[in-house]
């Protein structure tokens, strides 16, 4: 019997993932396109109205809170289309079972490390809180800026499980949830 048959813990499994991903894409992807696309109006319109004699007053916050809001956006994103950093070289020389041995260990380690990231910014989120400090020019709370970063990392977090799951219910070898290994032959 195979490894590999489908049981319905691992039919389960793959719906789950599957479920996840597909709610994860749809805030990732609408989240990235809108967060681009207002940081680069917002640009444009600032640099048209300081060359007519007014800048934006809120231009420089707000662009640092739509910096912040991608970057950790586009961490869980990154992680689920397997663009982040890996040692592709040292996987292409393994031998298949190596190769996805060695990507399930990195993607748990990778997953904890991201929740561990999660919990520290969120301690830092609610120190933020708690401290009271607010934007000079818009008047915000601090911590409306930083409520991004440990979803961010939670949510890239998730992706390192969802690997993790999909290498234990598919014979393949993949590097994310949604990127087979290149170096599979």
């Amino acid at each position: 019997m195979s490894a590999y048959v489908s049981t319905p813990l691992k039919v389960f499994f793959r719906k789950s993932s599957h479920i996840i991903g597909v709610v994860i894409n749809a805030f990732e992807v609408g989240s990235l396109v809108v967060g681009v696309g207002v940081l680069s109006a917002l640009l444009i319109i600032n640099v048209v109205a300081r060359e007519l004699g007014q800048s934006i007053y809120f231009a420089e916050e707000m662009s640092e809170f739509l910096v912040i809001f991608t970057t950790f956006v586009g961490l869980s994103y990154g992680v689920r289309r397997a663009r982040h950093i890996r040692m592709g070289a040292f996987l292409d020389l393994m031998p298949a079972s190596a190769e996805k041995a060695f990507t399930i260990i990195i993607s748990a380690v990778s997953a904890i490390v991201m929740f561990i990231m999660a919990n520290a910014s969120y301690q830092y989120l609610i120190h933020s809180l708690n401290m009271g400090h607010t934007t000079p020019a818009l008047r915000l709370p601090y911590w409306i800026f930083y409520v991004i970063v440990p979803i961010g990392f939670f949510m890239a977090g998730i992706q390192y499980i969802r690997t993790i799951i999909k290498n234990f219910t598919e014979k393949e070898t993949w590097m994310s949830p949604e990127q087979q290994s290149e170096y599979d032959e």
